[in-house]
């Protein structure tokens, strides 16, 4: 097998798995907006205060940041080739 064709390999494997790991990532910044909302909102009805609609708020807005992200990352991803 030619080099380069196994560097183009690596590459791609490569892009491949930086999607995967950032993909995770924004995952988990959206999880942990949605943890701090539901902690609000128990707080909410079990205790005072007044963070529920920020949260709320906060919890959607990286949602749909993090959606947004995860689909260029993808939509770059297959373009380079690494699919």
């Amino acid at each position: 097998m030619p080099v380069k064709k196994k560097v183009g390999e690596f590459g791609g494997s490569f892009v491949k798995q930086i999607s995967a790991l950032m993909t995770a990532a924004f995952g988990l910044v959206a999880a942990l907006a949605w943890n701090g909302a539901i902690q609000a909102i128990f707080k909410e009805a079990f205790g005072t205060s007044s963070e529920v609609v920020p949260m709320l708020v906060y919890a959607i807005v990286v949602t749909g940041i993090a959606v947004v992200v995860m689909v260029l990352i993808a939509y770059f991803s297959n373009k380079i080739g690494a699919k």
